[in-house]
């Protein structure tokens, strides 16, 4: 949260186009994460993407509630994963339109 606020250290870092997150991280948990970015008004337009490892339905519905813009789910096998990852940024850095972080 402080690389995402340019807090302290990481005062004079850039903002990224989007965010991913894993379910399960240590400290903050992606649920933990998103609520803070959905209450924060300089953060909230940041694309959320979970990439996890849990299909249960209730992660899916809750990570959705907390407004994450795509839930994912890893492939186990590096090959299959390496492949999901490129799918994700090829639409998200190719197709998709984000808002200019500078602003007008």
């Amino acid at each position: 949260m402080a690389f995402l606020r340019k807090e302290g250290k990481f005062r004079d870092s850039p903002m990224p186009d989007l965010v991913l997150l894993d379910l399960n991280m240590p400290r903050m948990d992606a649920r933990q994460v998103m609520e803070e970015i959905s209450r924060d008004e300089k953060l909230k337009h940041l694309p959320v993407i979970v990439l996890t490892t849990s299909e249960a339905e209730r992660d899916v519905l809750t990570a959705y509630q907390l407004r994450c813009s795509s839930y994912l789910v890893k492939p186990v096998e590096f090959e299959n994963f390496a492949k999901t990852v490129q799918s994700l940024a090829g639409y998200w850095f190719s197709l998709v339109v984000l808002p200019d972080i500078a602003g007008p």
